[in-house]
């Protein structure tokens, strides 16, 4: 049995890698920063991101989630064969995930397997030798699924969990 970092979250670890992907869930987190980091090897897709670590269903009088959340970088590592774009059709620039999708390698290359972010304004496809996601601060209670600037110490690509 795996001892939670986090008991009051249930988070059980601060560090995880696409070893634990079918264990782990991305549906609502907002992501507030991407960035493409130049790396000896390839590229490297980095993704700064309130990462829902629990759902919790509203006690009545409450009729509302409320949500344990926390700070995330989300880090692609070899990545290449990057496709897809942005779709903002109103003024609020939100990027927002529904899900993460690993697909069959289309040419018969497991070591790089396709990736798919499916978010509800951007969709974005590429192949990369798996990832790492940080989890950076310990999860907080928090009413909605995102934290403030202020809450989550602005945006940041730091690839460190927290102890």
């Amino acid at each position: 049995m795996t001892t939670a970092v986090h008991p009051e979250s249930g988070l059980e670890k601060s560090v995880w890698s696409d070893a634990d992907f079918e264990s782990m869930g991305w549906h609502n987190a907002t992501v507030h920063g991407l960035t493409v980091q130049q790396a000896e090897v390839s590229p490297r897709l980095l993704l700064d991101l309130d990462h829902i670590v629990r759902w919790v269903h509203p006690v009545r009088p409450a009729k509302t989630f409320s949500f344990w959340v926390a700070p995330a970088t989300l880090v692609f590592e070899e990545v290449w064969d990057v496709q897809g774009g942005l779709d903002f059709k109103d003024l609020w620039l939100e990027l927002e995930l529904d899900e993460v999708h690993r697909l069959p390698a289309p040419d018969g290359r497991a070591q790089w397997p396709q990736w798919h972010l499916q978010g509800h304004s951007f969709d974005l496809r590429f192949r990369a030798a798996g990832f790492r996601q940080y989890v950076r601060q310990a999860p907080r209670l928090s009413p909605g699924p995102a934290l403030t600037a202020a809450e989550r110490g602005g945006c940041a690509f730091t690839e460190l969990g927290f102890a």
